[in-house]
């Protein structure tokens, strides 16, 4: 029976069954034989790295403050060095602890118990340093003292050469051994260090340095009995040196007499020589007992390939049985994966821009099946792909449509209630130039404002359907006067107050873009905070531009809202109907987007939301421009106007004592009434015949066409 309409899971099983079992076959036996070596050498590179490298620099700062510490306690001077030395000393432990800490796992049980009792030792620092500056500690005392934790700090070198091979152990130990005599040698220097102040040596301090020196021959001795050729010949030239010969004449002269040598510079360098140079043989037989490690790893490491050689055997006679199913196998599921891969990273893809870009789609032309042959299973998904991509095509199809008959219905509603209220607009002004009555004016002004403001709506729907709302100036237009203007397009605008702000001017094809921005931010800004607060709009012009500021007292937002909506800001997606709430954020990106203004929400230092829109240095004139001309306001600049707040202070001037339509000042009106004087009667003054309201309206009227006139008039000759 053929293997072609074998299922993908038979041909699996038939491909891996067999490399499996002699996968496993063959890794339980590298396991059983090298793993353990091999996990053996890499916990001893890491408890090398950490605690080995830094238990040296710990070892060398002990044993520089005990010399420290013995010649303090013998002049009893608690000198800068010895302070400066113990700190070098705790920046030492405190190293050697997070080393300890991040060699974790690394460390066995024995080496743990080890780094206990060193840790353990090193707690007691603090009470052997008391002791000395109290003066409770002999010179004995204090060395002894320090030769306890160094102690332990030697006990724990000694468990840190794990090394597999029988022989490099030995040789590694060997070396310990002369480590330690060299740690005699320095205890020898510190102790005669102290003496060699007073010249004098205690009869216990004798017979410590008595056993010092028996304790250094008899590991020197021990140590290079145990070393192969090549570590002895080093140490055995040190030993015939003239400077480790003169030091042992010392040694003994001092154990004989029981007292320091009459000397001290010549013991200093003498004492001193001999250990720079067992350091020296010290660091490059270690380093030769490294390189032998080094081998040693190699030769585990080369088990291991002769290991695994064997089991590649088996893999290969595996494979030879297998390569037949797998060669089929990886061919149909590669054809696949190409096909997949070109339908969900170019053809789908393409179709999305393709509608976003609001070409036509035909879905039967551009949802092609997938053409790939192979096992049962791999037809099945081939065709399953392309089910799915047929469905997504369509649902794109009819996603695009959907989007664009929604942009038109928002496109033509808008731009029908836009002439709409352009046309109510162009009544209300002709209403307000025919009346003269202060209420039915009031009531006149607040349709009008009503009316602004259903115009920006009208326009925010234009804007959210991709084209432009259509106003625009030739000439550039102050930014104290956009911000105004979109003062008087928020309900609220009694609560906003305007700064004082530089003189600048922005493009006039922008201005109206611009004054739809910031009167969004304004509303904003008014519906959430409290009634009862002001919101303050400032502006200044700043080396990038133009920054208008929209600052209010409300509760503010969290920093997680504050980063959403300064990235939608940044990069407005797709309009989502469904999310209504967000509308004036999207018609504020969108403008922001289409001219490269900068908006962005932050935190007020007072607790609210200060908004920053920042106009490029492009779109602003380096000189102001000039005041709009004083005229009748108009359908097409009743936006532009002073708010209806200014209006209506007007109106109660009007509303008071008038004459002939205009206000009449009466002198001290706003004085109590025991601060008013009392001037010397006036002679009443001749009567002129008053102007009818006609007339004072032509007038005006008059006065406002010559004054634009010749404000036009100045700007196209500044243009030239």
């Amino acid at each position: 029976m053929g293997s072609q309409n074998r299922s993908i899971r038979f041909k699996i099983f038939l491909l891996l069954l067999l490399p499996l079992l002699s996968l496993s076959a063959l890794w339980g036996f590298v396991l059983n034989l090298t793993v353990g070596d091999g996990l053996s050498l890499l916990r001893s590179n890491t408890v090398y790295q950490t605690v080995g490298v830094t238990s040296t620099e710990l070892g060398l700062q002990l044993q520089a403050e005990r010399a420290r510490s013995v010649v303090a306690v013998t002049t009893r001077d608690l000198t800068e060095d010895l302070g400066e030395q113990r700190t070098r000393t705790d920046t030492s432990v405190t190293g050697f602890r997070r080393a300890a800490a991040e060699a974790g796992d690394a460390i066995d049980d024995e080496l743990r118990g080890r780094l206990g009792t060193l840790d353990r030792e090193l707690d007691r620092l603090t009470a052997i340093r008391a002791d000395i500056d109290t003066g409770l500690s002999s010179r004995l005392t204090a060395l002894n003292a320090y030769n306890r934790v160094l102690d332990a700090l030697f006990r724990l070198y000694d468990h840190l050469a794990p090394v597999p091979d029988l022989a490099l152990f030995q040789q590694a130990s060997s070396l310990q051994t002369m480590g330690n005599a060299r740690e005699v040698i320095a205890r020898e220097q510190a102790l005669i260090g102290g003496a060699l102040i007073d010249g004098r040596l205690t009869p216990d301090e004798a017979t410590a340095f008595t056993e010092y020196a028996a304790t250094r021959g008899f590991m020197h001795a021990r140590g290079q009995a145990a070393l192969d050729v090549e570590l002895r010949r080093p140490y055995e030239q040190v030993f015939a040196g003239p400077a480790f010969r003169d030091f042992t004449l010392m040694e003994a002269r001092i154990v004989t007499t029981g007292a320091p040598p009459p000397d001290a510079t010549a013991w200093n360098a003498t004492v001193s020589q001999v250990m720079a140079q067992l350091d020296r043989v010290g660091a490059s037989s270690s380093q030769v007992v490294a390189a032998r490690a080094a081998e040693a790893a190699t030769a585990t490491l080369v088990r291991i390939g002769v290991a695994g050689c064997l089991g590649l055997a088996a893999v290969l006679a595996s494979i030879v049985i297998s390569v037949r199913f797998g060669r089929r196998l990886s061919a149909e599921l590669a054809e696949l994966r190409s096909s997949a891969l070109e339908l969900s990273e170019k053809r789908l893809p393409g179709i999305v821009e393709r509608l976003r870009r609001g070409e036509d789609v035909d879905v039967e032309k551009e949802a092609k099946p997938l053409k790939v042959s192979g096992s049962a299973e791999i037809t099945d998904v081939a065709r399953a792909f392309g089910s799915v991509q047929r469905t997504a095509v369509r649902a794109a199809v009819g996603q695009a449509a959907l989007r664009r008959g929604v942009g038109q219905v928002f496109l033509n509603l808008a731009r029908r209630k836009q002439g709409l209220l352009h046309r109510q607009l162009g009544l209300l002004d002709s209403m307000q130039r025919r009346t003269h009555d202060p209420d039915r004016l009031e009531e006149l002004f607040r349709l009008d404002h009503l009316t602004t403001r259903m115009r920006r709506h009208a326009e925010s729907l234009i804007i959210l359907s991709g084209a432009a709302p259509g106003r625009a100036w030739r000439n550039p237009v102050p930014v104290l006067d956009i911000v105004r203007a979109a003062v008087a397009e928020v309900e609220d605008y009694t609560r906003v107050a305007v700064e004082t702000m530089p003189a600048g001017a922005i493009d006039g094809e922008v201005a109206a873009d611009l004054t739809h921005l910031v009167a969004e931010l304004i509303e904003n800004a008014t519906i959430y905070s409290p009634p009862n607060t002001q919101v303050q709009v400032r502006g200044d012009l700043v080396s990038n531009g133009y920054a208008i500021e929209v600052e209010d007292r409300g509760l503010g937002l969290s920093e997680a809202e504050y980063g959403a909506f300064n990235k939608l800001l940044a990069d407005p997606p797709e309009f989502d109907l469904a999310d209504s709430d967000r509308l004036g954020l999207f018609v504020v990106a969108r403008l922001a987007e289409r001219h490269g203004i900068k908006v962005l929400l932050r935190r007020s230092p007072f607790g609210g939301t200060t908004a920053i829109a920042l106009v490029p240095r492009s779109l602003v004139n380096s000189q102001p421009a000039l005041p709009p001309a004083v005229k009748e306001p108009s359908s097409t600049t009743r936006g532009r106007t002073l708010p209806s707040r200014t209006r209506k202070k007007a109106l109660a001037v009007v509303s008071g004592g008038t004459h002939a339509g205009l206000p009449t000042r009466v002198r001290q009106a706003s004085l109590a009434p025991q601060l008013q004087a009392k001037p010397p009667p006036e002679p009443e003054p001749e009567r002129k015949p008053e102007r009818s309201p006609d007339e004072i309206r032509d007038l005006f009227s008059a006065f406002q066409r010559g004054t634009q006139r010749a404000q036009e008039e100045a700007t196209e000759k500044g243009e030239a």
